[in-house]
């Protein structure tokens, strides 16, 4: 049972301006709600107990948001004057992270539809030699992803990432489910920045495994990105949380929010 997570939420998302002129990138809506509620809704119906969300870039939204939702007794938010890099946070919260058993790691840009028990249950089930589980996804522009070759059993043993000619479309979704030993290992490099798709990953290779999504997984790390999910995202979006924060947050604190995605969803 994963019962702690770390959503990776800190980033700049220069590459989706103007939308994060006016918000965190973690805020950005799909079809009228925040992904980071997307992500919340996800993890908390699945059972998971306690969630921390780094935040850099308008953490002043970021908090607004979680303090008035109904996941704001899960949730602990920690701020980064300075990024980390996505091992450096890893690292710097390893305490939240040490009770023992497998936690969660997910970069809170991505959105993502998949059974969060399933990918748990999968982990659980993994061969005895791997330590994390990685979720896999296929794309359809491998050139920017982290491309992965597998064994016969599922365990990685080639890492690609974002190289010219990638041996395939099998793409990391950067949604893992990690053992104590990875957190370990991380800490034990004593780099206060540290990047984990190519400074611990592949240190795992073989001791790797993969659970494939197979309904929906995008990167929301432009404006292409953010304006097709906004018409494949193949399900009904979440019910509004009770209380609903969104609304109010727009109102009070990101009064430019509206009229900006208003005019990129118009524009051709």
């Amino acid at each position: 049972m994963v019962r702690s997570a770390l959503l990776l939420a800190a980033g700049l998302g220069t590459r989706l301006r103007p939308l994060t002129d006016v918000l965190p990138k973690c805020l950005v809506p799909i079809r009228g709600r925040p992904l980071l509620e997307y992500w919340l809704q996800c993890l908390v119906g699945a059972g998971v107990e306690r969630i921390l969300v780094n935040t850099h870039y308008r953490a002043d939204l970021v908090e607004y948001y979680v303090a008035r939702s109904p996941w704001a007794a899960r949730v602990t938010l920690v701020h980064e004057p300075k990024l980390l890099g996505t091992g450096g946070t890893l690292v710097a919260n390893r305490n939240f992270l040490l009770h023992g058993g497998p936690f969660m790691v997910a970069h809170a840009d991505n959105l993502s539809v998949f059974d969060a028990r399933g990918f748990a249950a999968a982990h659980c089930a993994r061969p005895r030699a791997a330590a994390l589980t990685m979720m896999t996804f296929t794309t359809d522009a491998p050139k920017t992803c982290g491309i992965v070759t597998t064994d016969a059993q599922g365990l990685v043993v080639g890492f690609f990432e974002k190289v010219m000619n990638p041996p395939g479309n099998r793409a990391n979704a950067a949604v893992y489910i990690m053992e104590q030993e990875v957190l370990g290992f991380a800490a034990a490099l004593k780099k206060p920045l540290l990047d984990i798709s190519t400074e611990v990953l592949p240190r795992f290779l073989g001791r790797m495994w993969t659970w494939h999504n197979s309904v929906y997984h995008r990167d929301i790390g432009n404006l292409a990105s953010w304006k097709t999910a906004q018409r494949d995202y193949p399900v009904t979006i979440p019910t509004p949380p009770v209380p609903d924060p969104w609304l109010p947050l727009l109102e009070s604190k990101a009064r430019d929010a509206g009229s900006v995605i208003a005019h990129l969803l118009a524009e051709k």
